[in-house]
């Protein structure tokens, strides 16, 4: 994955976490739950941008990511 196509993934990550943290906390009516779950939605999203921000780092660095614990 090329660095533009990285960073429209960050976008579009972090853009997806604002708007389930804005459904989120929207005011509703009481006993009317949602019927999306945007909690899973935005930990997912975060997960993700996470994910493409180690990525990004990779990619302007020119070192891959390696684990700790595989020697």
């Amino acid at each position: 994955m090329g660095l533009a196509w990285t960073l429209a993934a960050l976008a579009t990550a972090v853009a997806v976490a604002a708007f389930a943290n804005w459904q989120e906390r929207r005011k509703r009516p009481l006993g009317n739950p949602p019927l999306i779950p945007y909690t899973a939605i935005q930990m997912m999203a975060i997960v993700a941008a996470i994910l493409m921000g180690a990525h990004l780092v990779s990619l302007l660095t020119g070192q891959p990511l390696t684990s700790r614990f595989l020697r």
